[in-house]
């Protein structure tokens, strides 16, 4: 018998967890699926973008920043920073963002199967 684990539910606020949020949203208003169909669907997003992100990306980056503000609070650390310039490894492309906001928990949910 399989474990149900817990994955956080951070990147539903991403461009693309946003998109899929509101098309299930739309989906759900047409009466062409139930909300418990929705829910599991974000709950395999919410696996399937964890574990992508853990197996397949291997880019690094390096960024510059004042830091205007942080705070951990259960298990998660924000920092809001400011003049933030990011550079890809290998010489990479050097982007700059005035503000950015980085959301860090840890590898496990609480309370998630080992």
């Amino acid at each position: 018998m399989a474990t149900a684990q817990n994955f956080y539910e951070l990147y539903r606020r991403s461009s693309i967890g946003g998109a899929l949020t509101d098309t299930l949203d739309d989906l759900i208003t047409q009466n062409n699926i139930d909300p418990q169909l929705a829910m599991k669907v974000l709950a395999n997003f919410d696996r399937a973008i964890a574990e992508v992100l853990q197996d397949k990306v291997r880019s690094r980056l390096t960024f510059k920043a004042s830091l205007d503000t942080y705070r951990f609070c259960d298990e998660v650390w924000t920092f809001q920073l400011k003049n933030v310039t990011f550079k890809m490894e290998n010489g990479g492309q050097v982007v700059t963002a005035d503000r950015v906001k980085i959301v860090s928990c840890t590898a496990k949910p609480t309370g998630a199967a080992a």
